[in-house]
């Protein structure tokens, strides 16, 4: 490692090594090199003068890059796709009065471009269905702990672990009909020619609409595309990158939901991310035990929705049928989105998988505020005993204000249940009212919408998906 040259966070800390090599040098001039020879077979399976020499000479070379010749090349030509053909012709000189015959390097380019988002977001939803599946089985672990729910972050009606996990859930499940909807609707780009009107392939197959046709379905096939775009400039629309970056922003938003949500809970103590034995948690506070894995979500996550922005931008900016203010832009952007999803998920399968929970905490939180949202059911029970519903209600009223103001200012527990005990106008025990502030009453349907939502919506989604494995990435830092 060049340690007085510059090194992306993403490969040397956040991105996994999978999405590293979807999006480097080898794994891209690999593609490129597989275009060039789907090009030539279907040329020569339609008629061009193509020998089966030529083809597999170039099929030989694949995989075998001569990255230094290329690179010498660039130098001279500064043309990267015509570099990496000089290149290639020098490792198949019988094959290199056909390479590229009829291309721009748009077709080059281009279709590499959706075969490598395509892979990189396959391997996406491979971790989201990762996460989804052990946020799951912690919701239906936790669906029956009442835990104090909260609006504004102040204390609000209870709800349960498994229940508010469901929320975590939902926004991954709109997020997977986002990226199934990504993949399902991509095509290819095809070989349509300098201004996207197949002219120079016309040219080839002397005037031959129907081959022209053909060679686009032959190519796209060998990729495993069903369908190209029926129309294009010299490049795909722009707005498709953004499609792509937009689904990750998407899916950001949801990430760092959770992320802002576990740093919330950690700061009540009831939920903790995974702290391993020798982790620091502050250089100078030696007792912290810092969320940094969801902070480092939000952070990554901030970056890739303002990546979809600037894919936004990109797309708007493009003129008629080419513009290259584009290129520079794009291989930044859209690799790094997908890198810093990565990353993101990376963390969240990591967390997902060993979330610490205190239930004794999240117990000491709900008693101090429950005699609060229950003195509505106190109310109702002390009518019931004969009491008058207007005056229990200004006791109610007199004992809770008395009760905040001990609360607030003098940091004393909440007495509320004891001073209604002790006041005769209710007639009844403190073993009576604490039974009926059992916390499982004050949770509504909390555990039915949540086993009804795992097996309705997110089993399903797992079941179908169920041969995609996610390769678990070690967290580096």
């Amino acid at each position: 490692m060049d340690k007085n040259g510059y090194i992306s966070p993403f490969s040397s800390r956040y991105a996994g090594s999978e999405m590293q090599r979807i999006f480097s040098a080898q794994n891209r001039a690999g593609v490129w090199r597989r275009l060039w020879v789907a090009l030539a077979k279907a040329q020569k399976e339609l008629g061009l003068n193509i020998s089966e020499e030529q083809v597999a000479e170039l099929e030989a070379y694949v995989d075998d890059i001569n990255f230094d010749v290329a690179a010498e090349y660039e130098r001279k030509l500064r043309h990267d796709v015509m570099a990496h053909v000089h290149a290639f012709a020098e490792q198949a000189p019988n094959a290199a009065p056909i390479i590229h015959l009829g291309a721009t390097s748009a077709y080059i380019q281009d279709n590499a471009d959706l075969i490598l988002q395509r892979q990189a977001l396959q391997l996406v939803k491979a971790k989201a269905i990762k996460v989804m599946s052990l946020l799951a089985d912690f919701a239906d672990k936790y669906k029956n702990l009442p835990t104090l729910g909260f609006t504004h972050f102040q204390p609000a009606q209870l709800t349960t672990v498994g229940k508010r996990t469901t929320l975590w859930l939902h926004d991954l499940m709109l997020d997977i009909e986002e990226i199934d909807f990504v993949l399902d609707s991509l095509k290819f780009l095809g070989s349509k020619g300098t201004t996207g009107t197949h002219a120079s392939f016309l040219e080839l197959f002397d005037g031959d609409d129907n081959k022209v046709k053909q060679l686009e379905a032959l190519i796209a096939a060998e990729f495993d595309f069903n369908a190209v775009y029926p129309v294009s400039g010299q490049t795909y629309s722009r707005k498709i990158d953004h499609r792509f970056v937009n689904v990750l922003g998407q899916l950001a938003q949801s990430t760092s939901k959770f992320a802002n949500d576990m740093r919330l809970l950690a700061h009540l103590k009831e939920i903790e991310e995974p702290f391993e034995k020798n982790q620091i948690g502050s250089s100078a506070m030696a007792y912290k035990r810092n969320p940094m894995r969801c902070e480092r979500i939000n952070a990554l996550s901030r970056h890739v929705i303002a990546l979809a922005a600037n894919t936004a931008n990109t797309a708007a900016s493009q003129w008629l049928e080419r513009t290259l203010d584009d290129s520079a832009n794009k291989r930044i952007a859209v690799p790094e989105a997908f890198l810093a999803i990565d990353g993101i998920l990376n963390l969240y399968i990591n967390i997902a998988d060993g979330m610490v929970i205190y239930p004794k905490m999240i117990l000491k939180h709900i008693n101090e505020e429950l005699p609060f949202m229950a003195t509505e059911v106190i109310l109702m029970e002390g009518v019931k005993r004969g009491g008058n519903r207007q005056e229990l209600h200004e006791a109610i009223r007199r004992h809770s204000m008395e009760v905040a103001d001990r609360v607030k200012n003098f940091g004393e527990q909440n007495d509320l249940l004891e001073r209604i005990a002790a006041d005769p106008q209710f007639g009844t025990t403190l073993e009576e009212l604490t039974a009926l502030l059992n916390p499982v009453n004050f949770i509504g349907r909390a555990k039915e919408q949540t086993d009804e939502f795992l097996k309705d919506y997110i089993r399903p989604i797992l079941i179908k998906n169920k041969d995609i494995n996610a390769v678990a990435e070690d967290i580096k830092v």
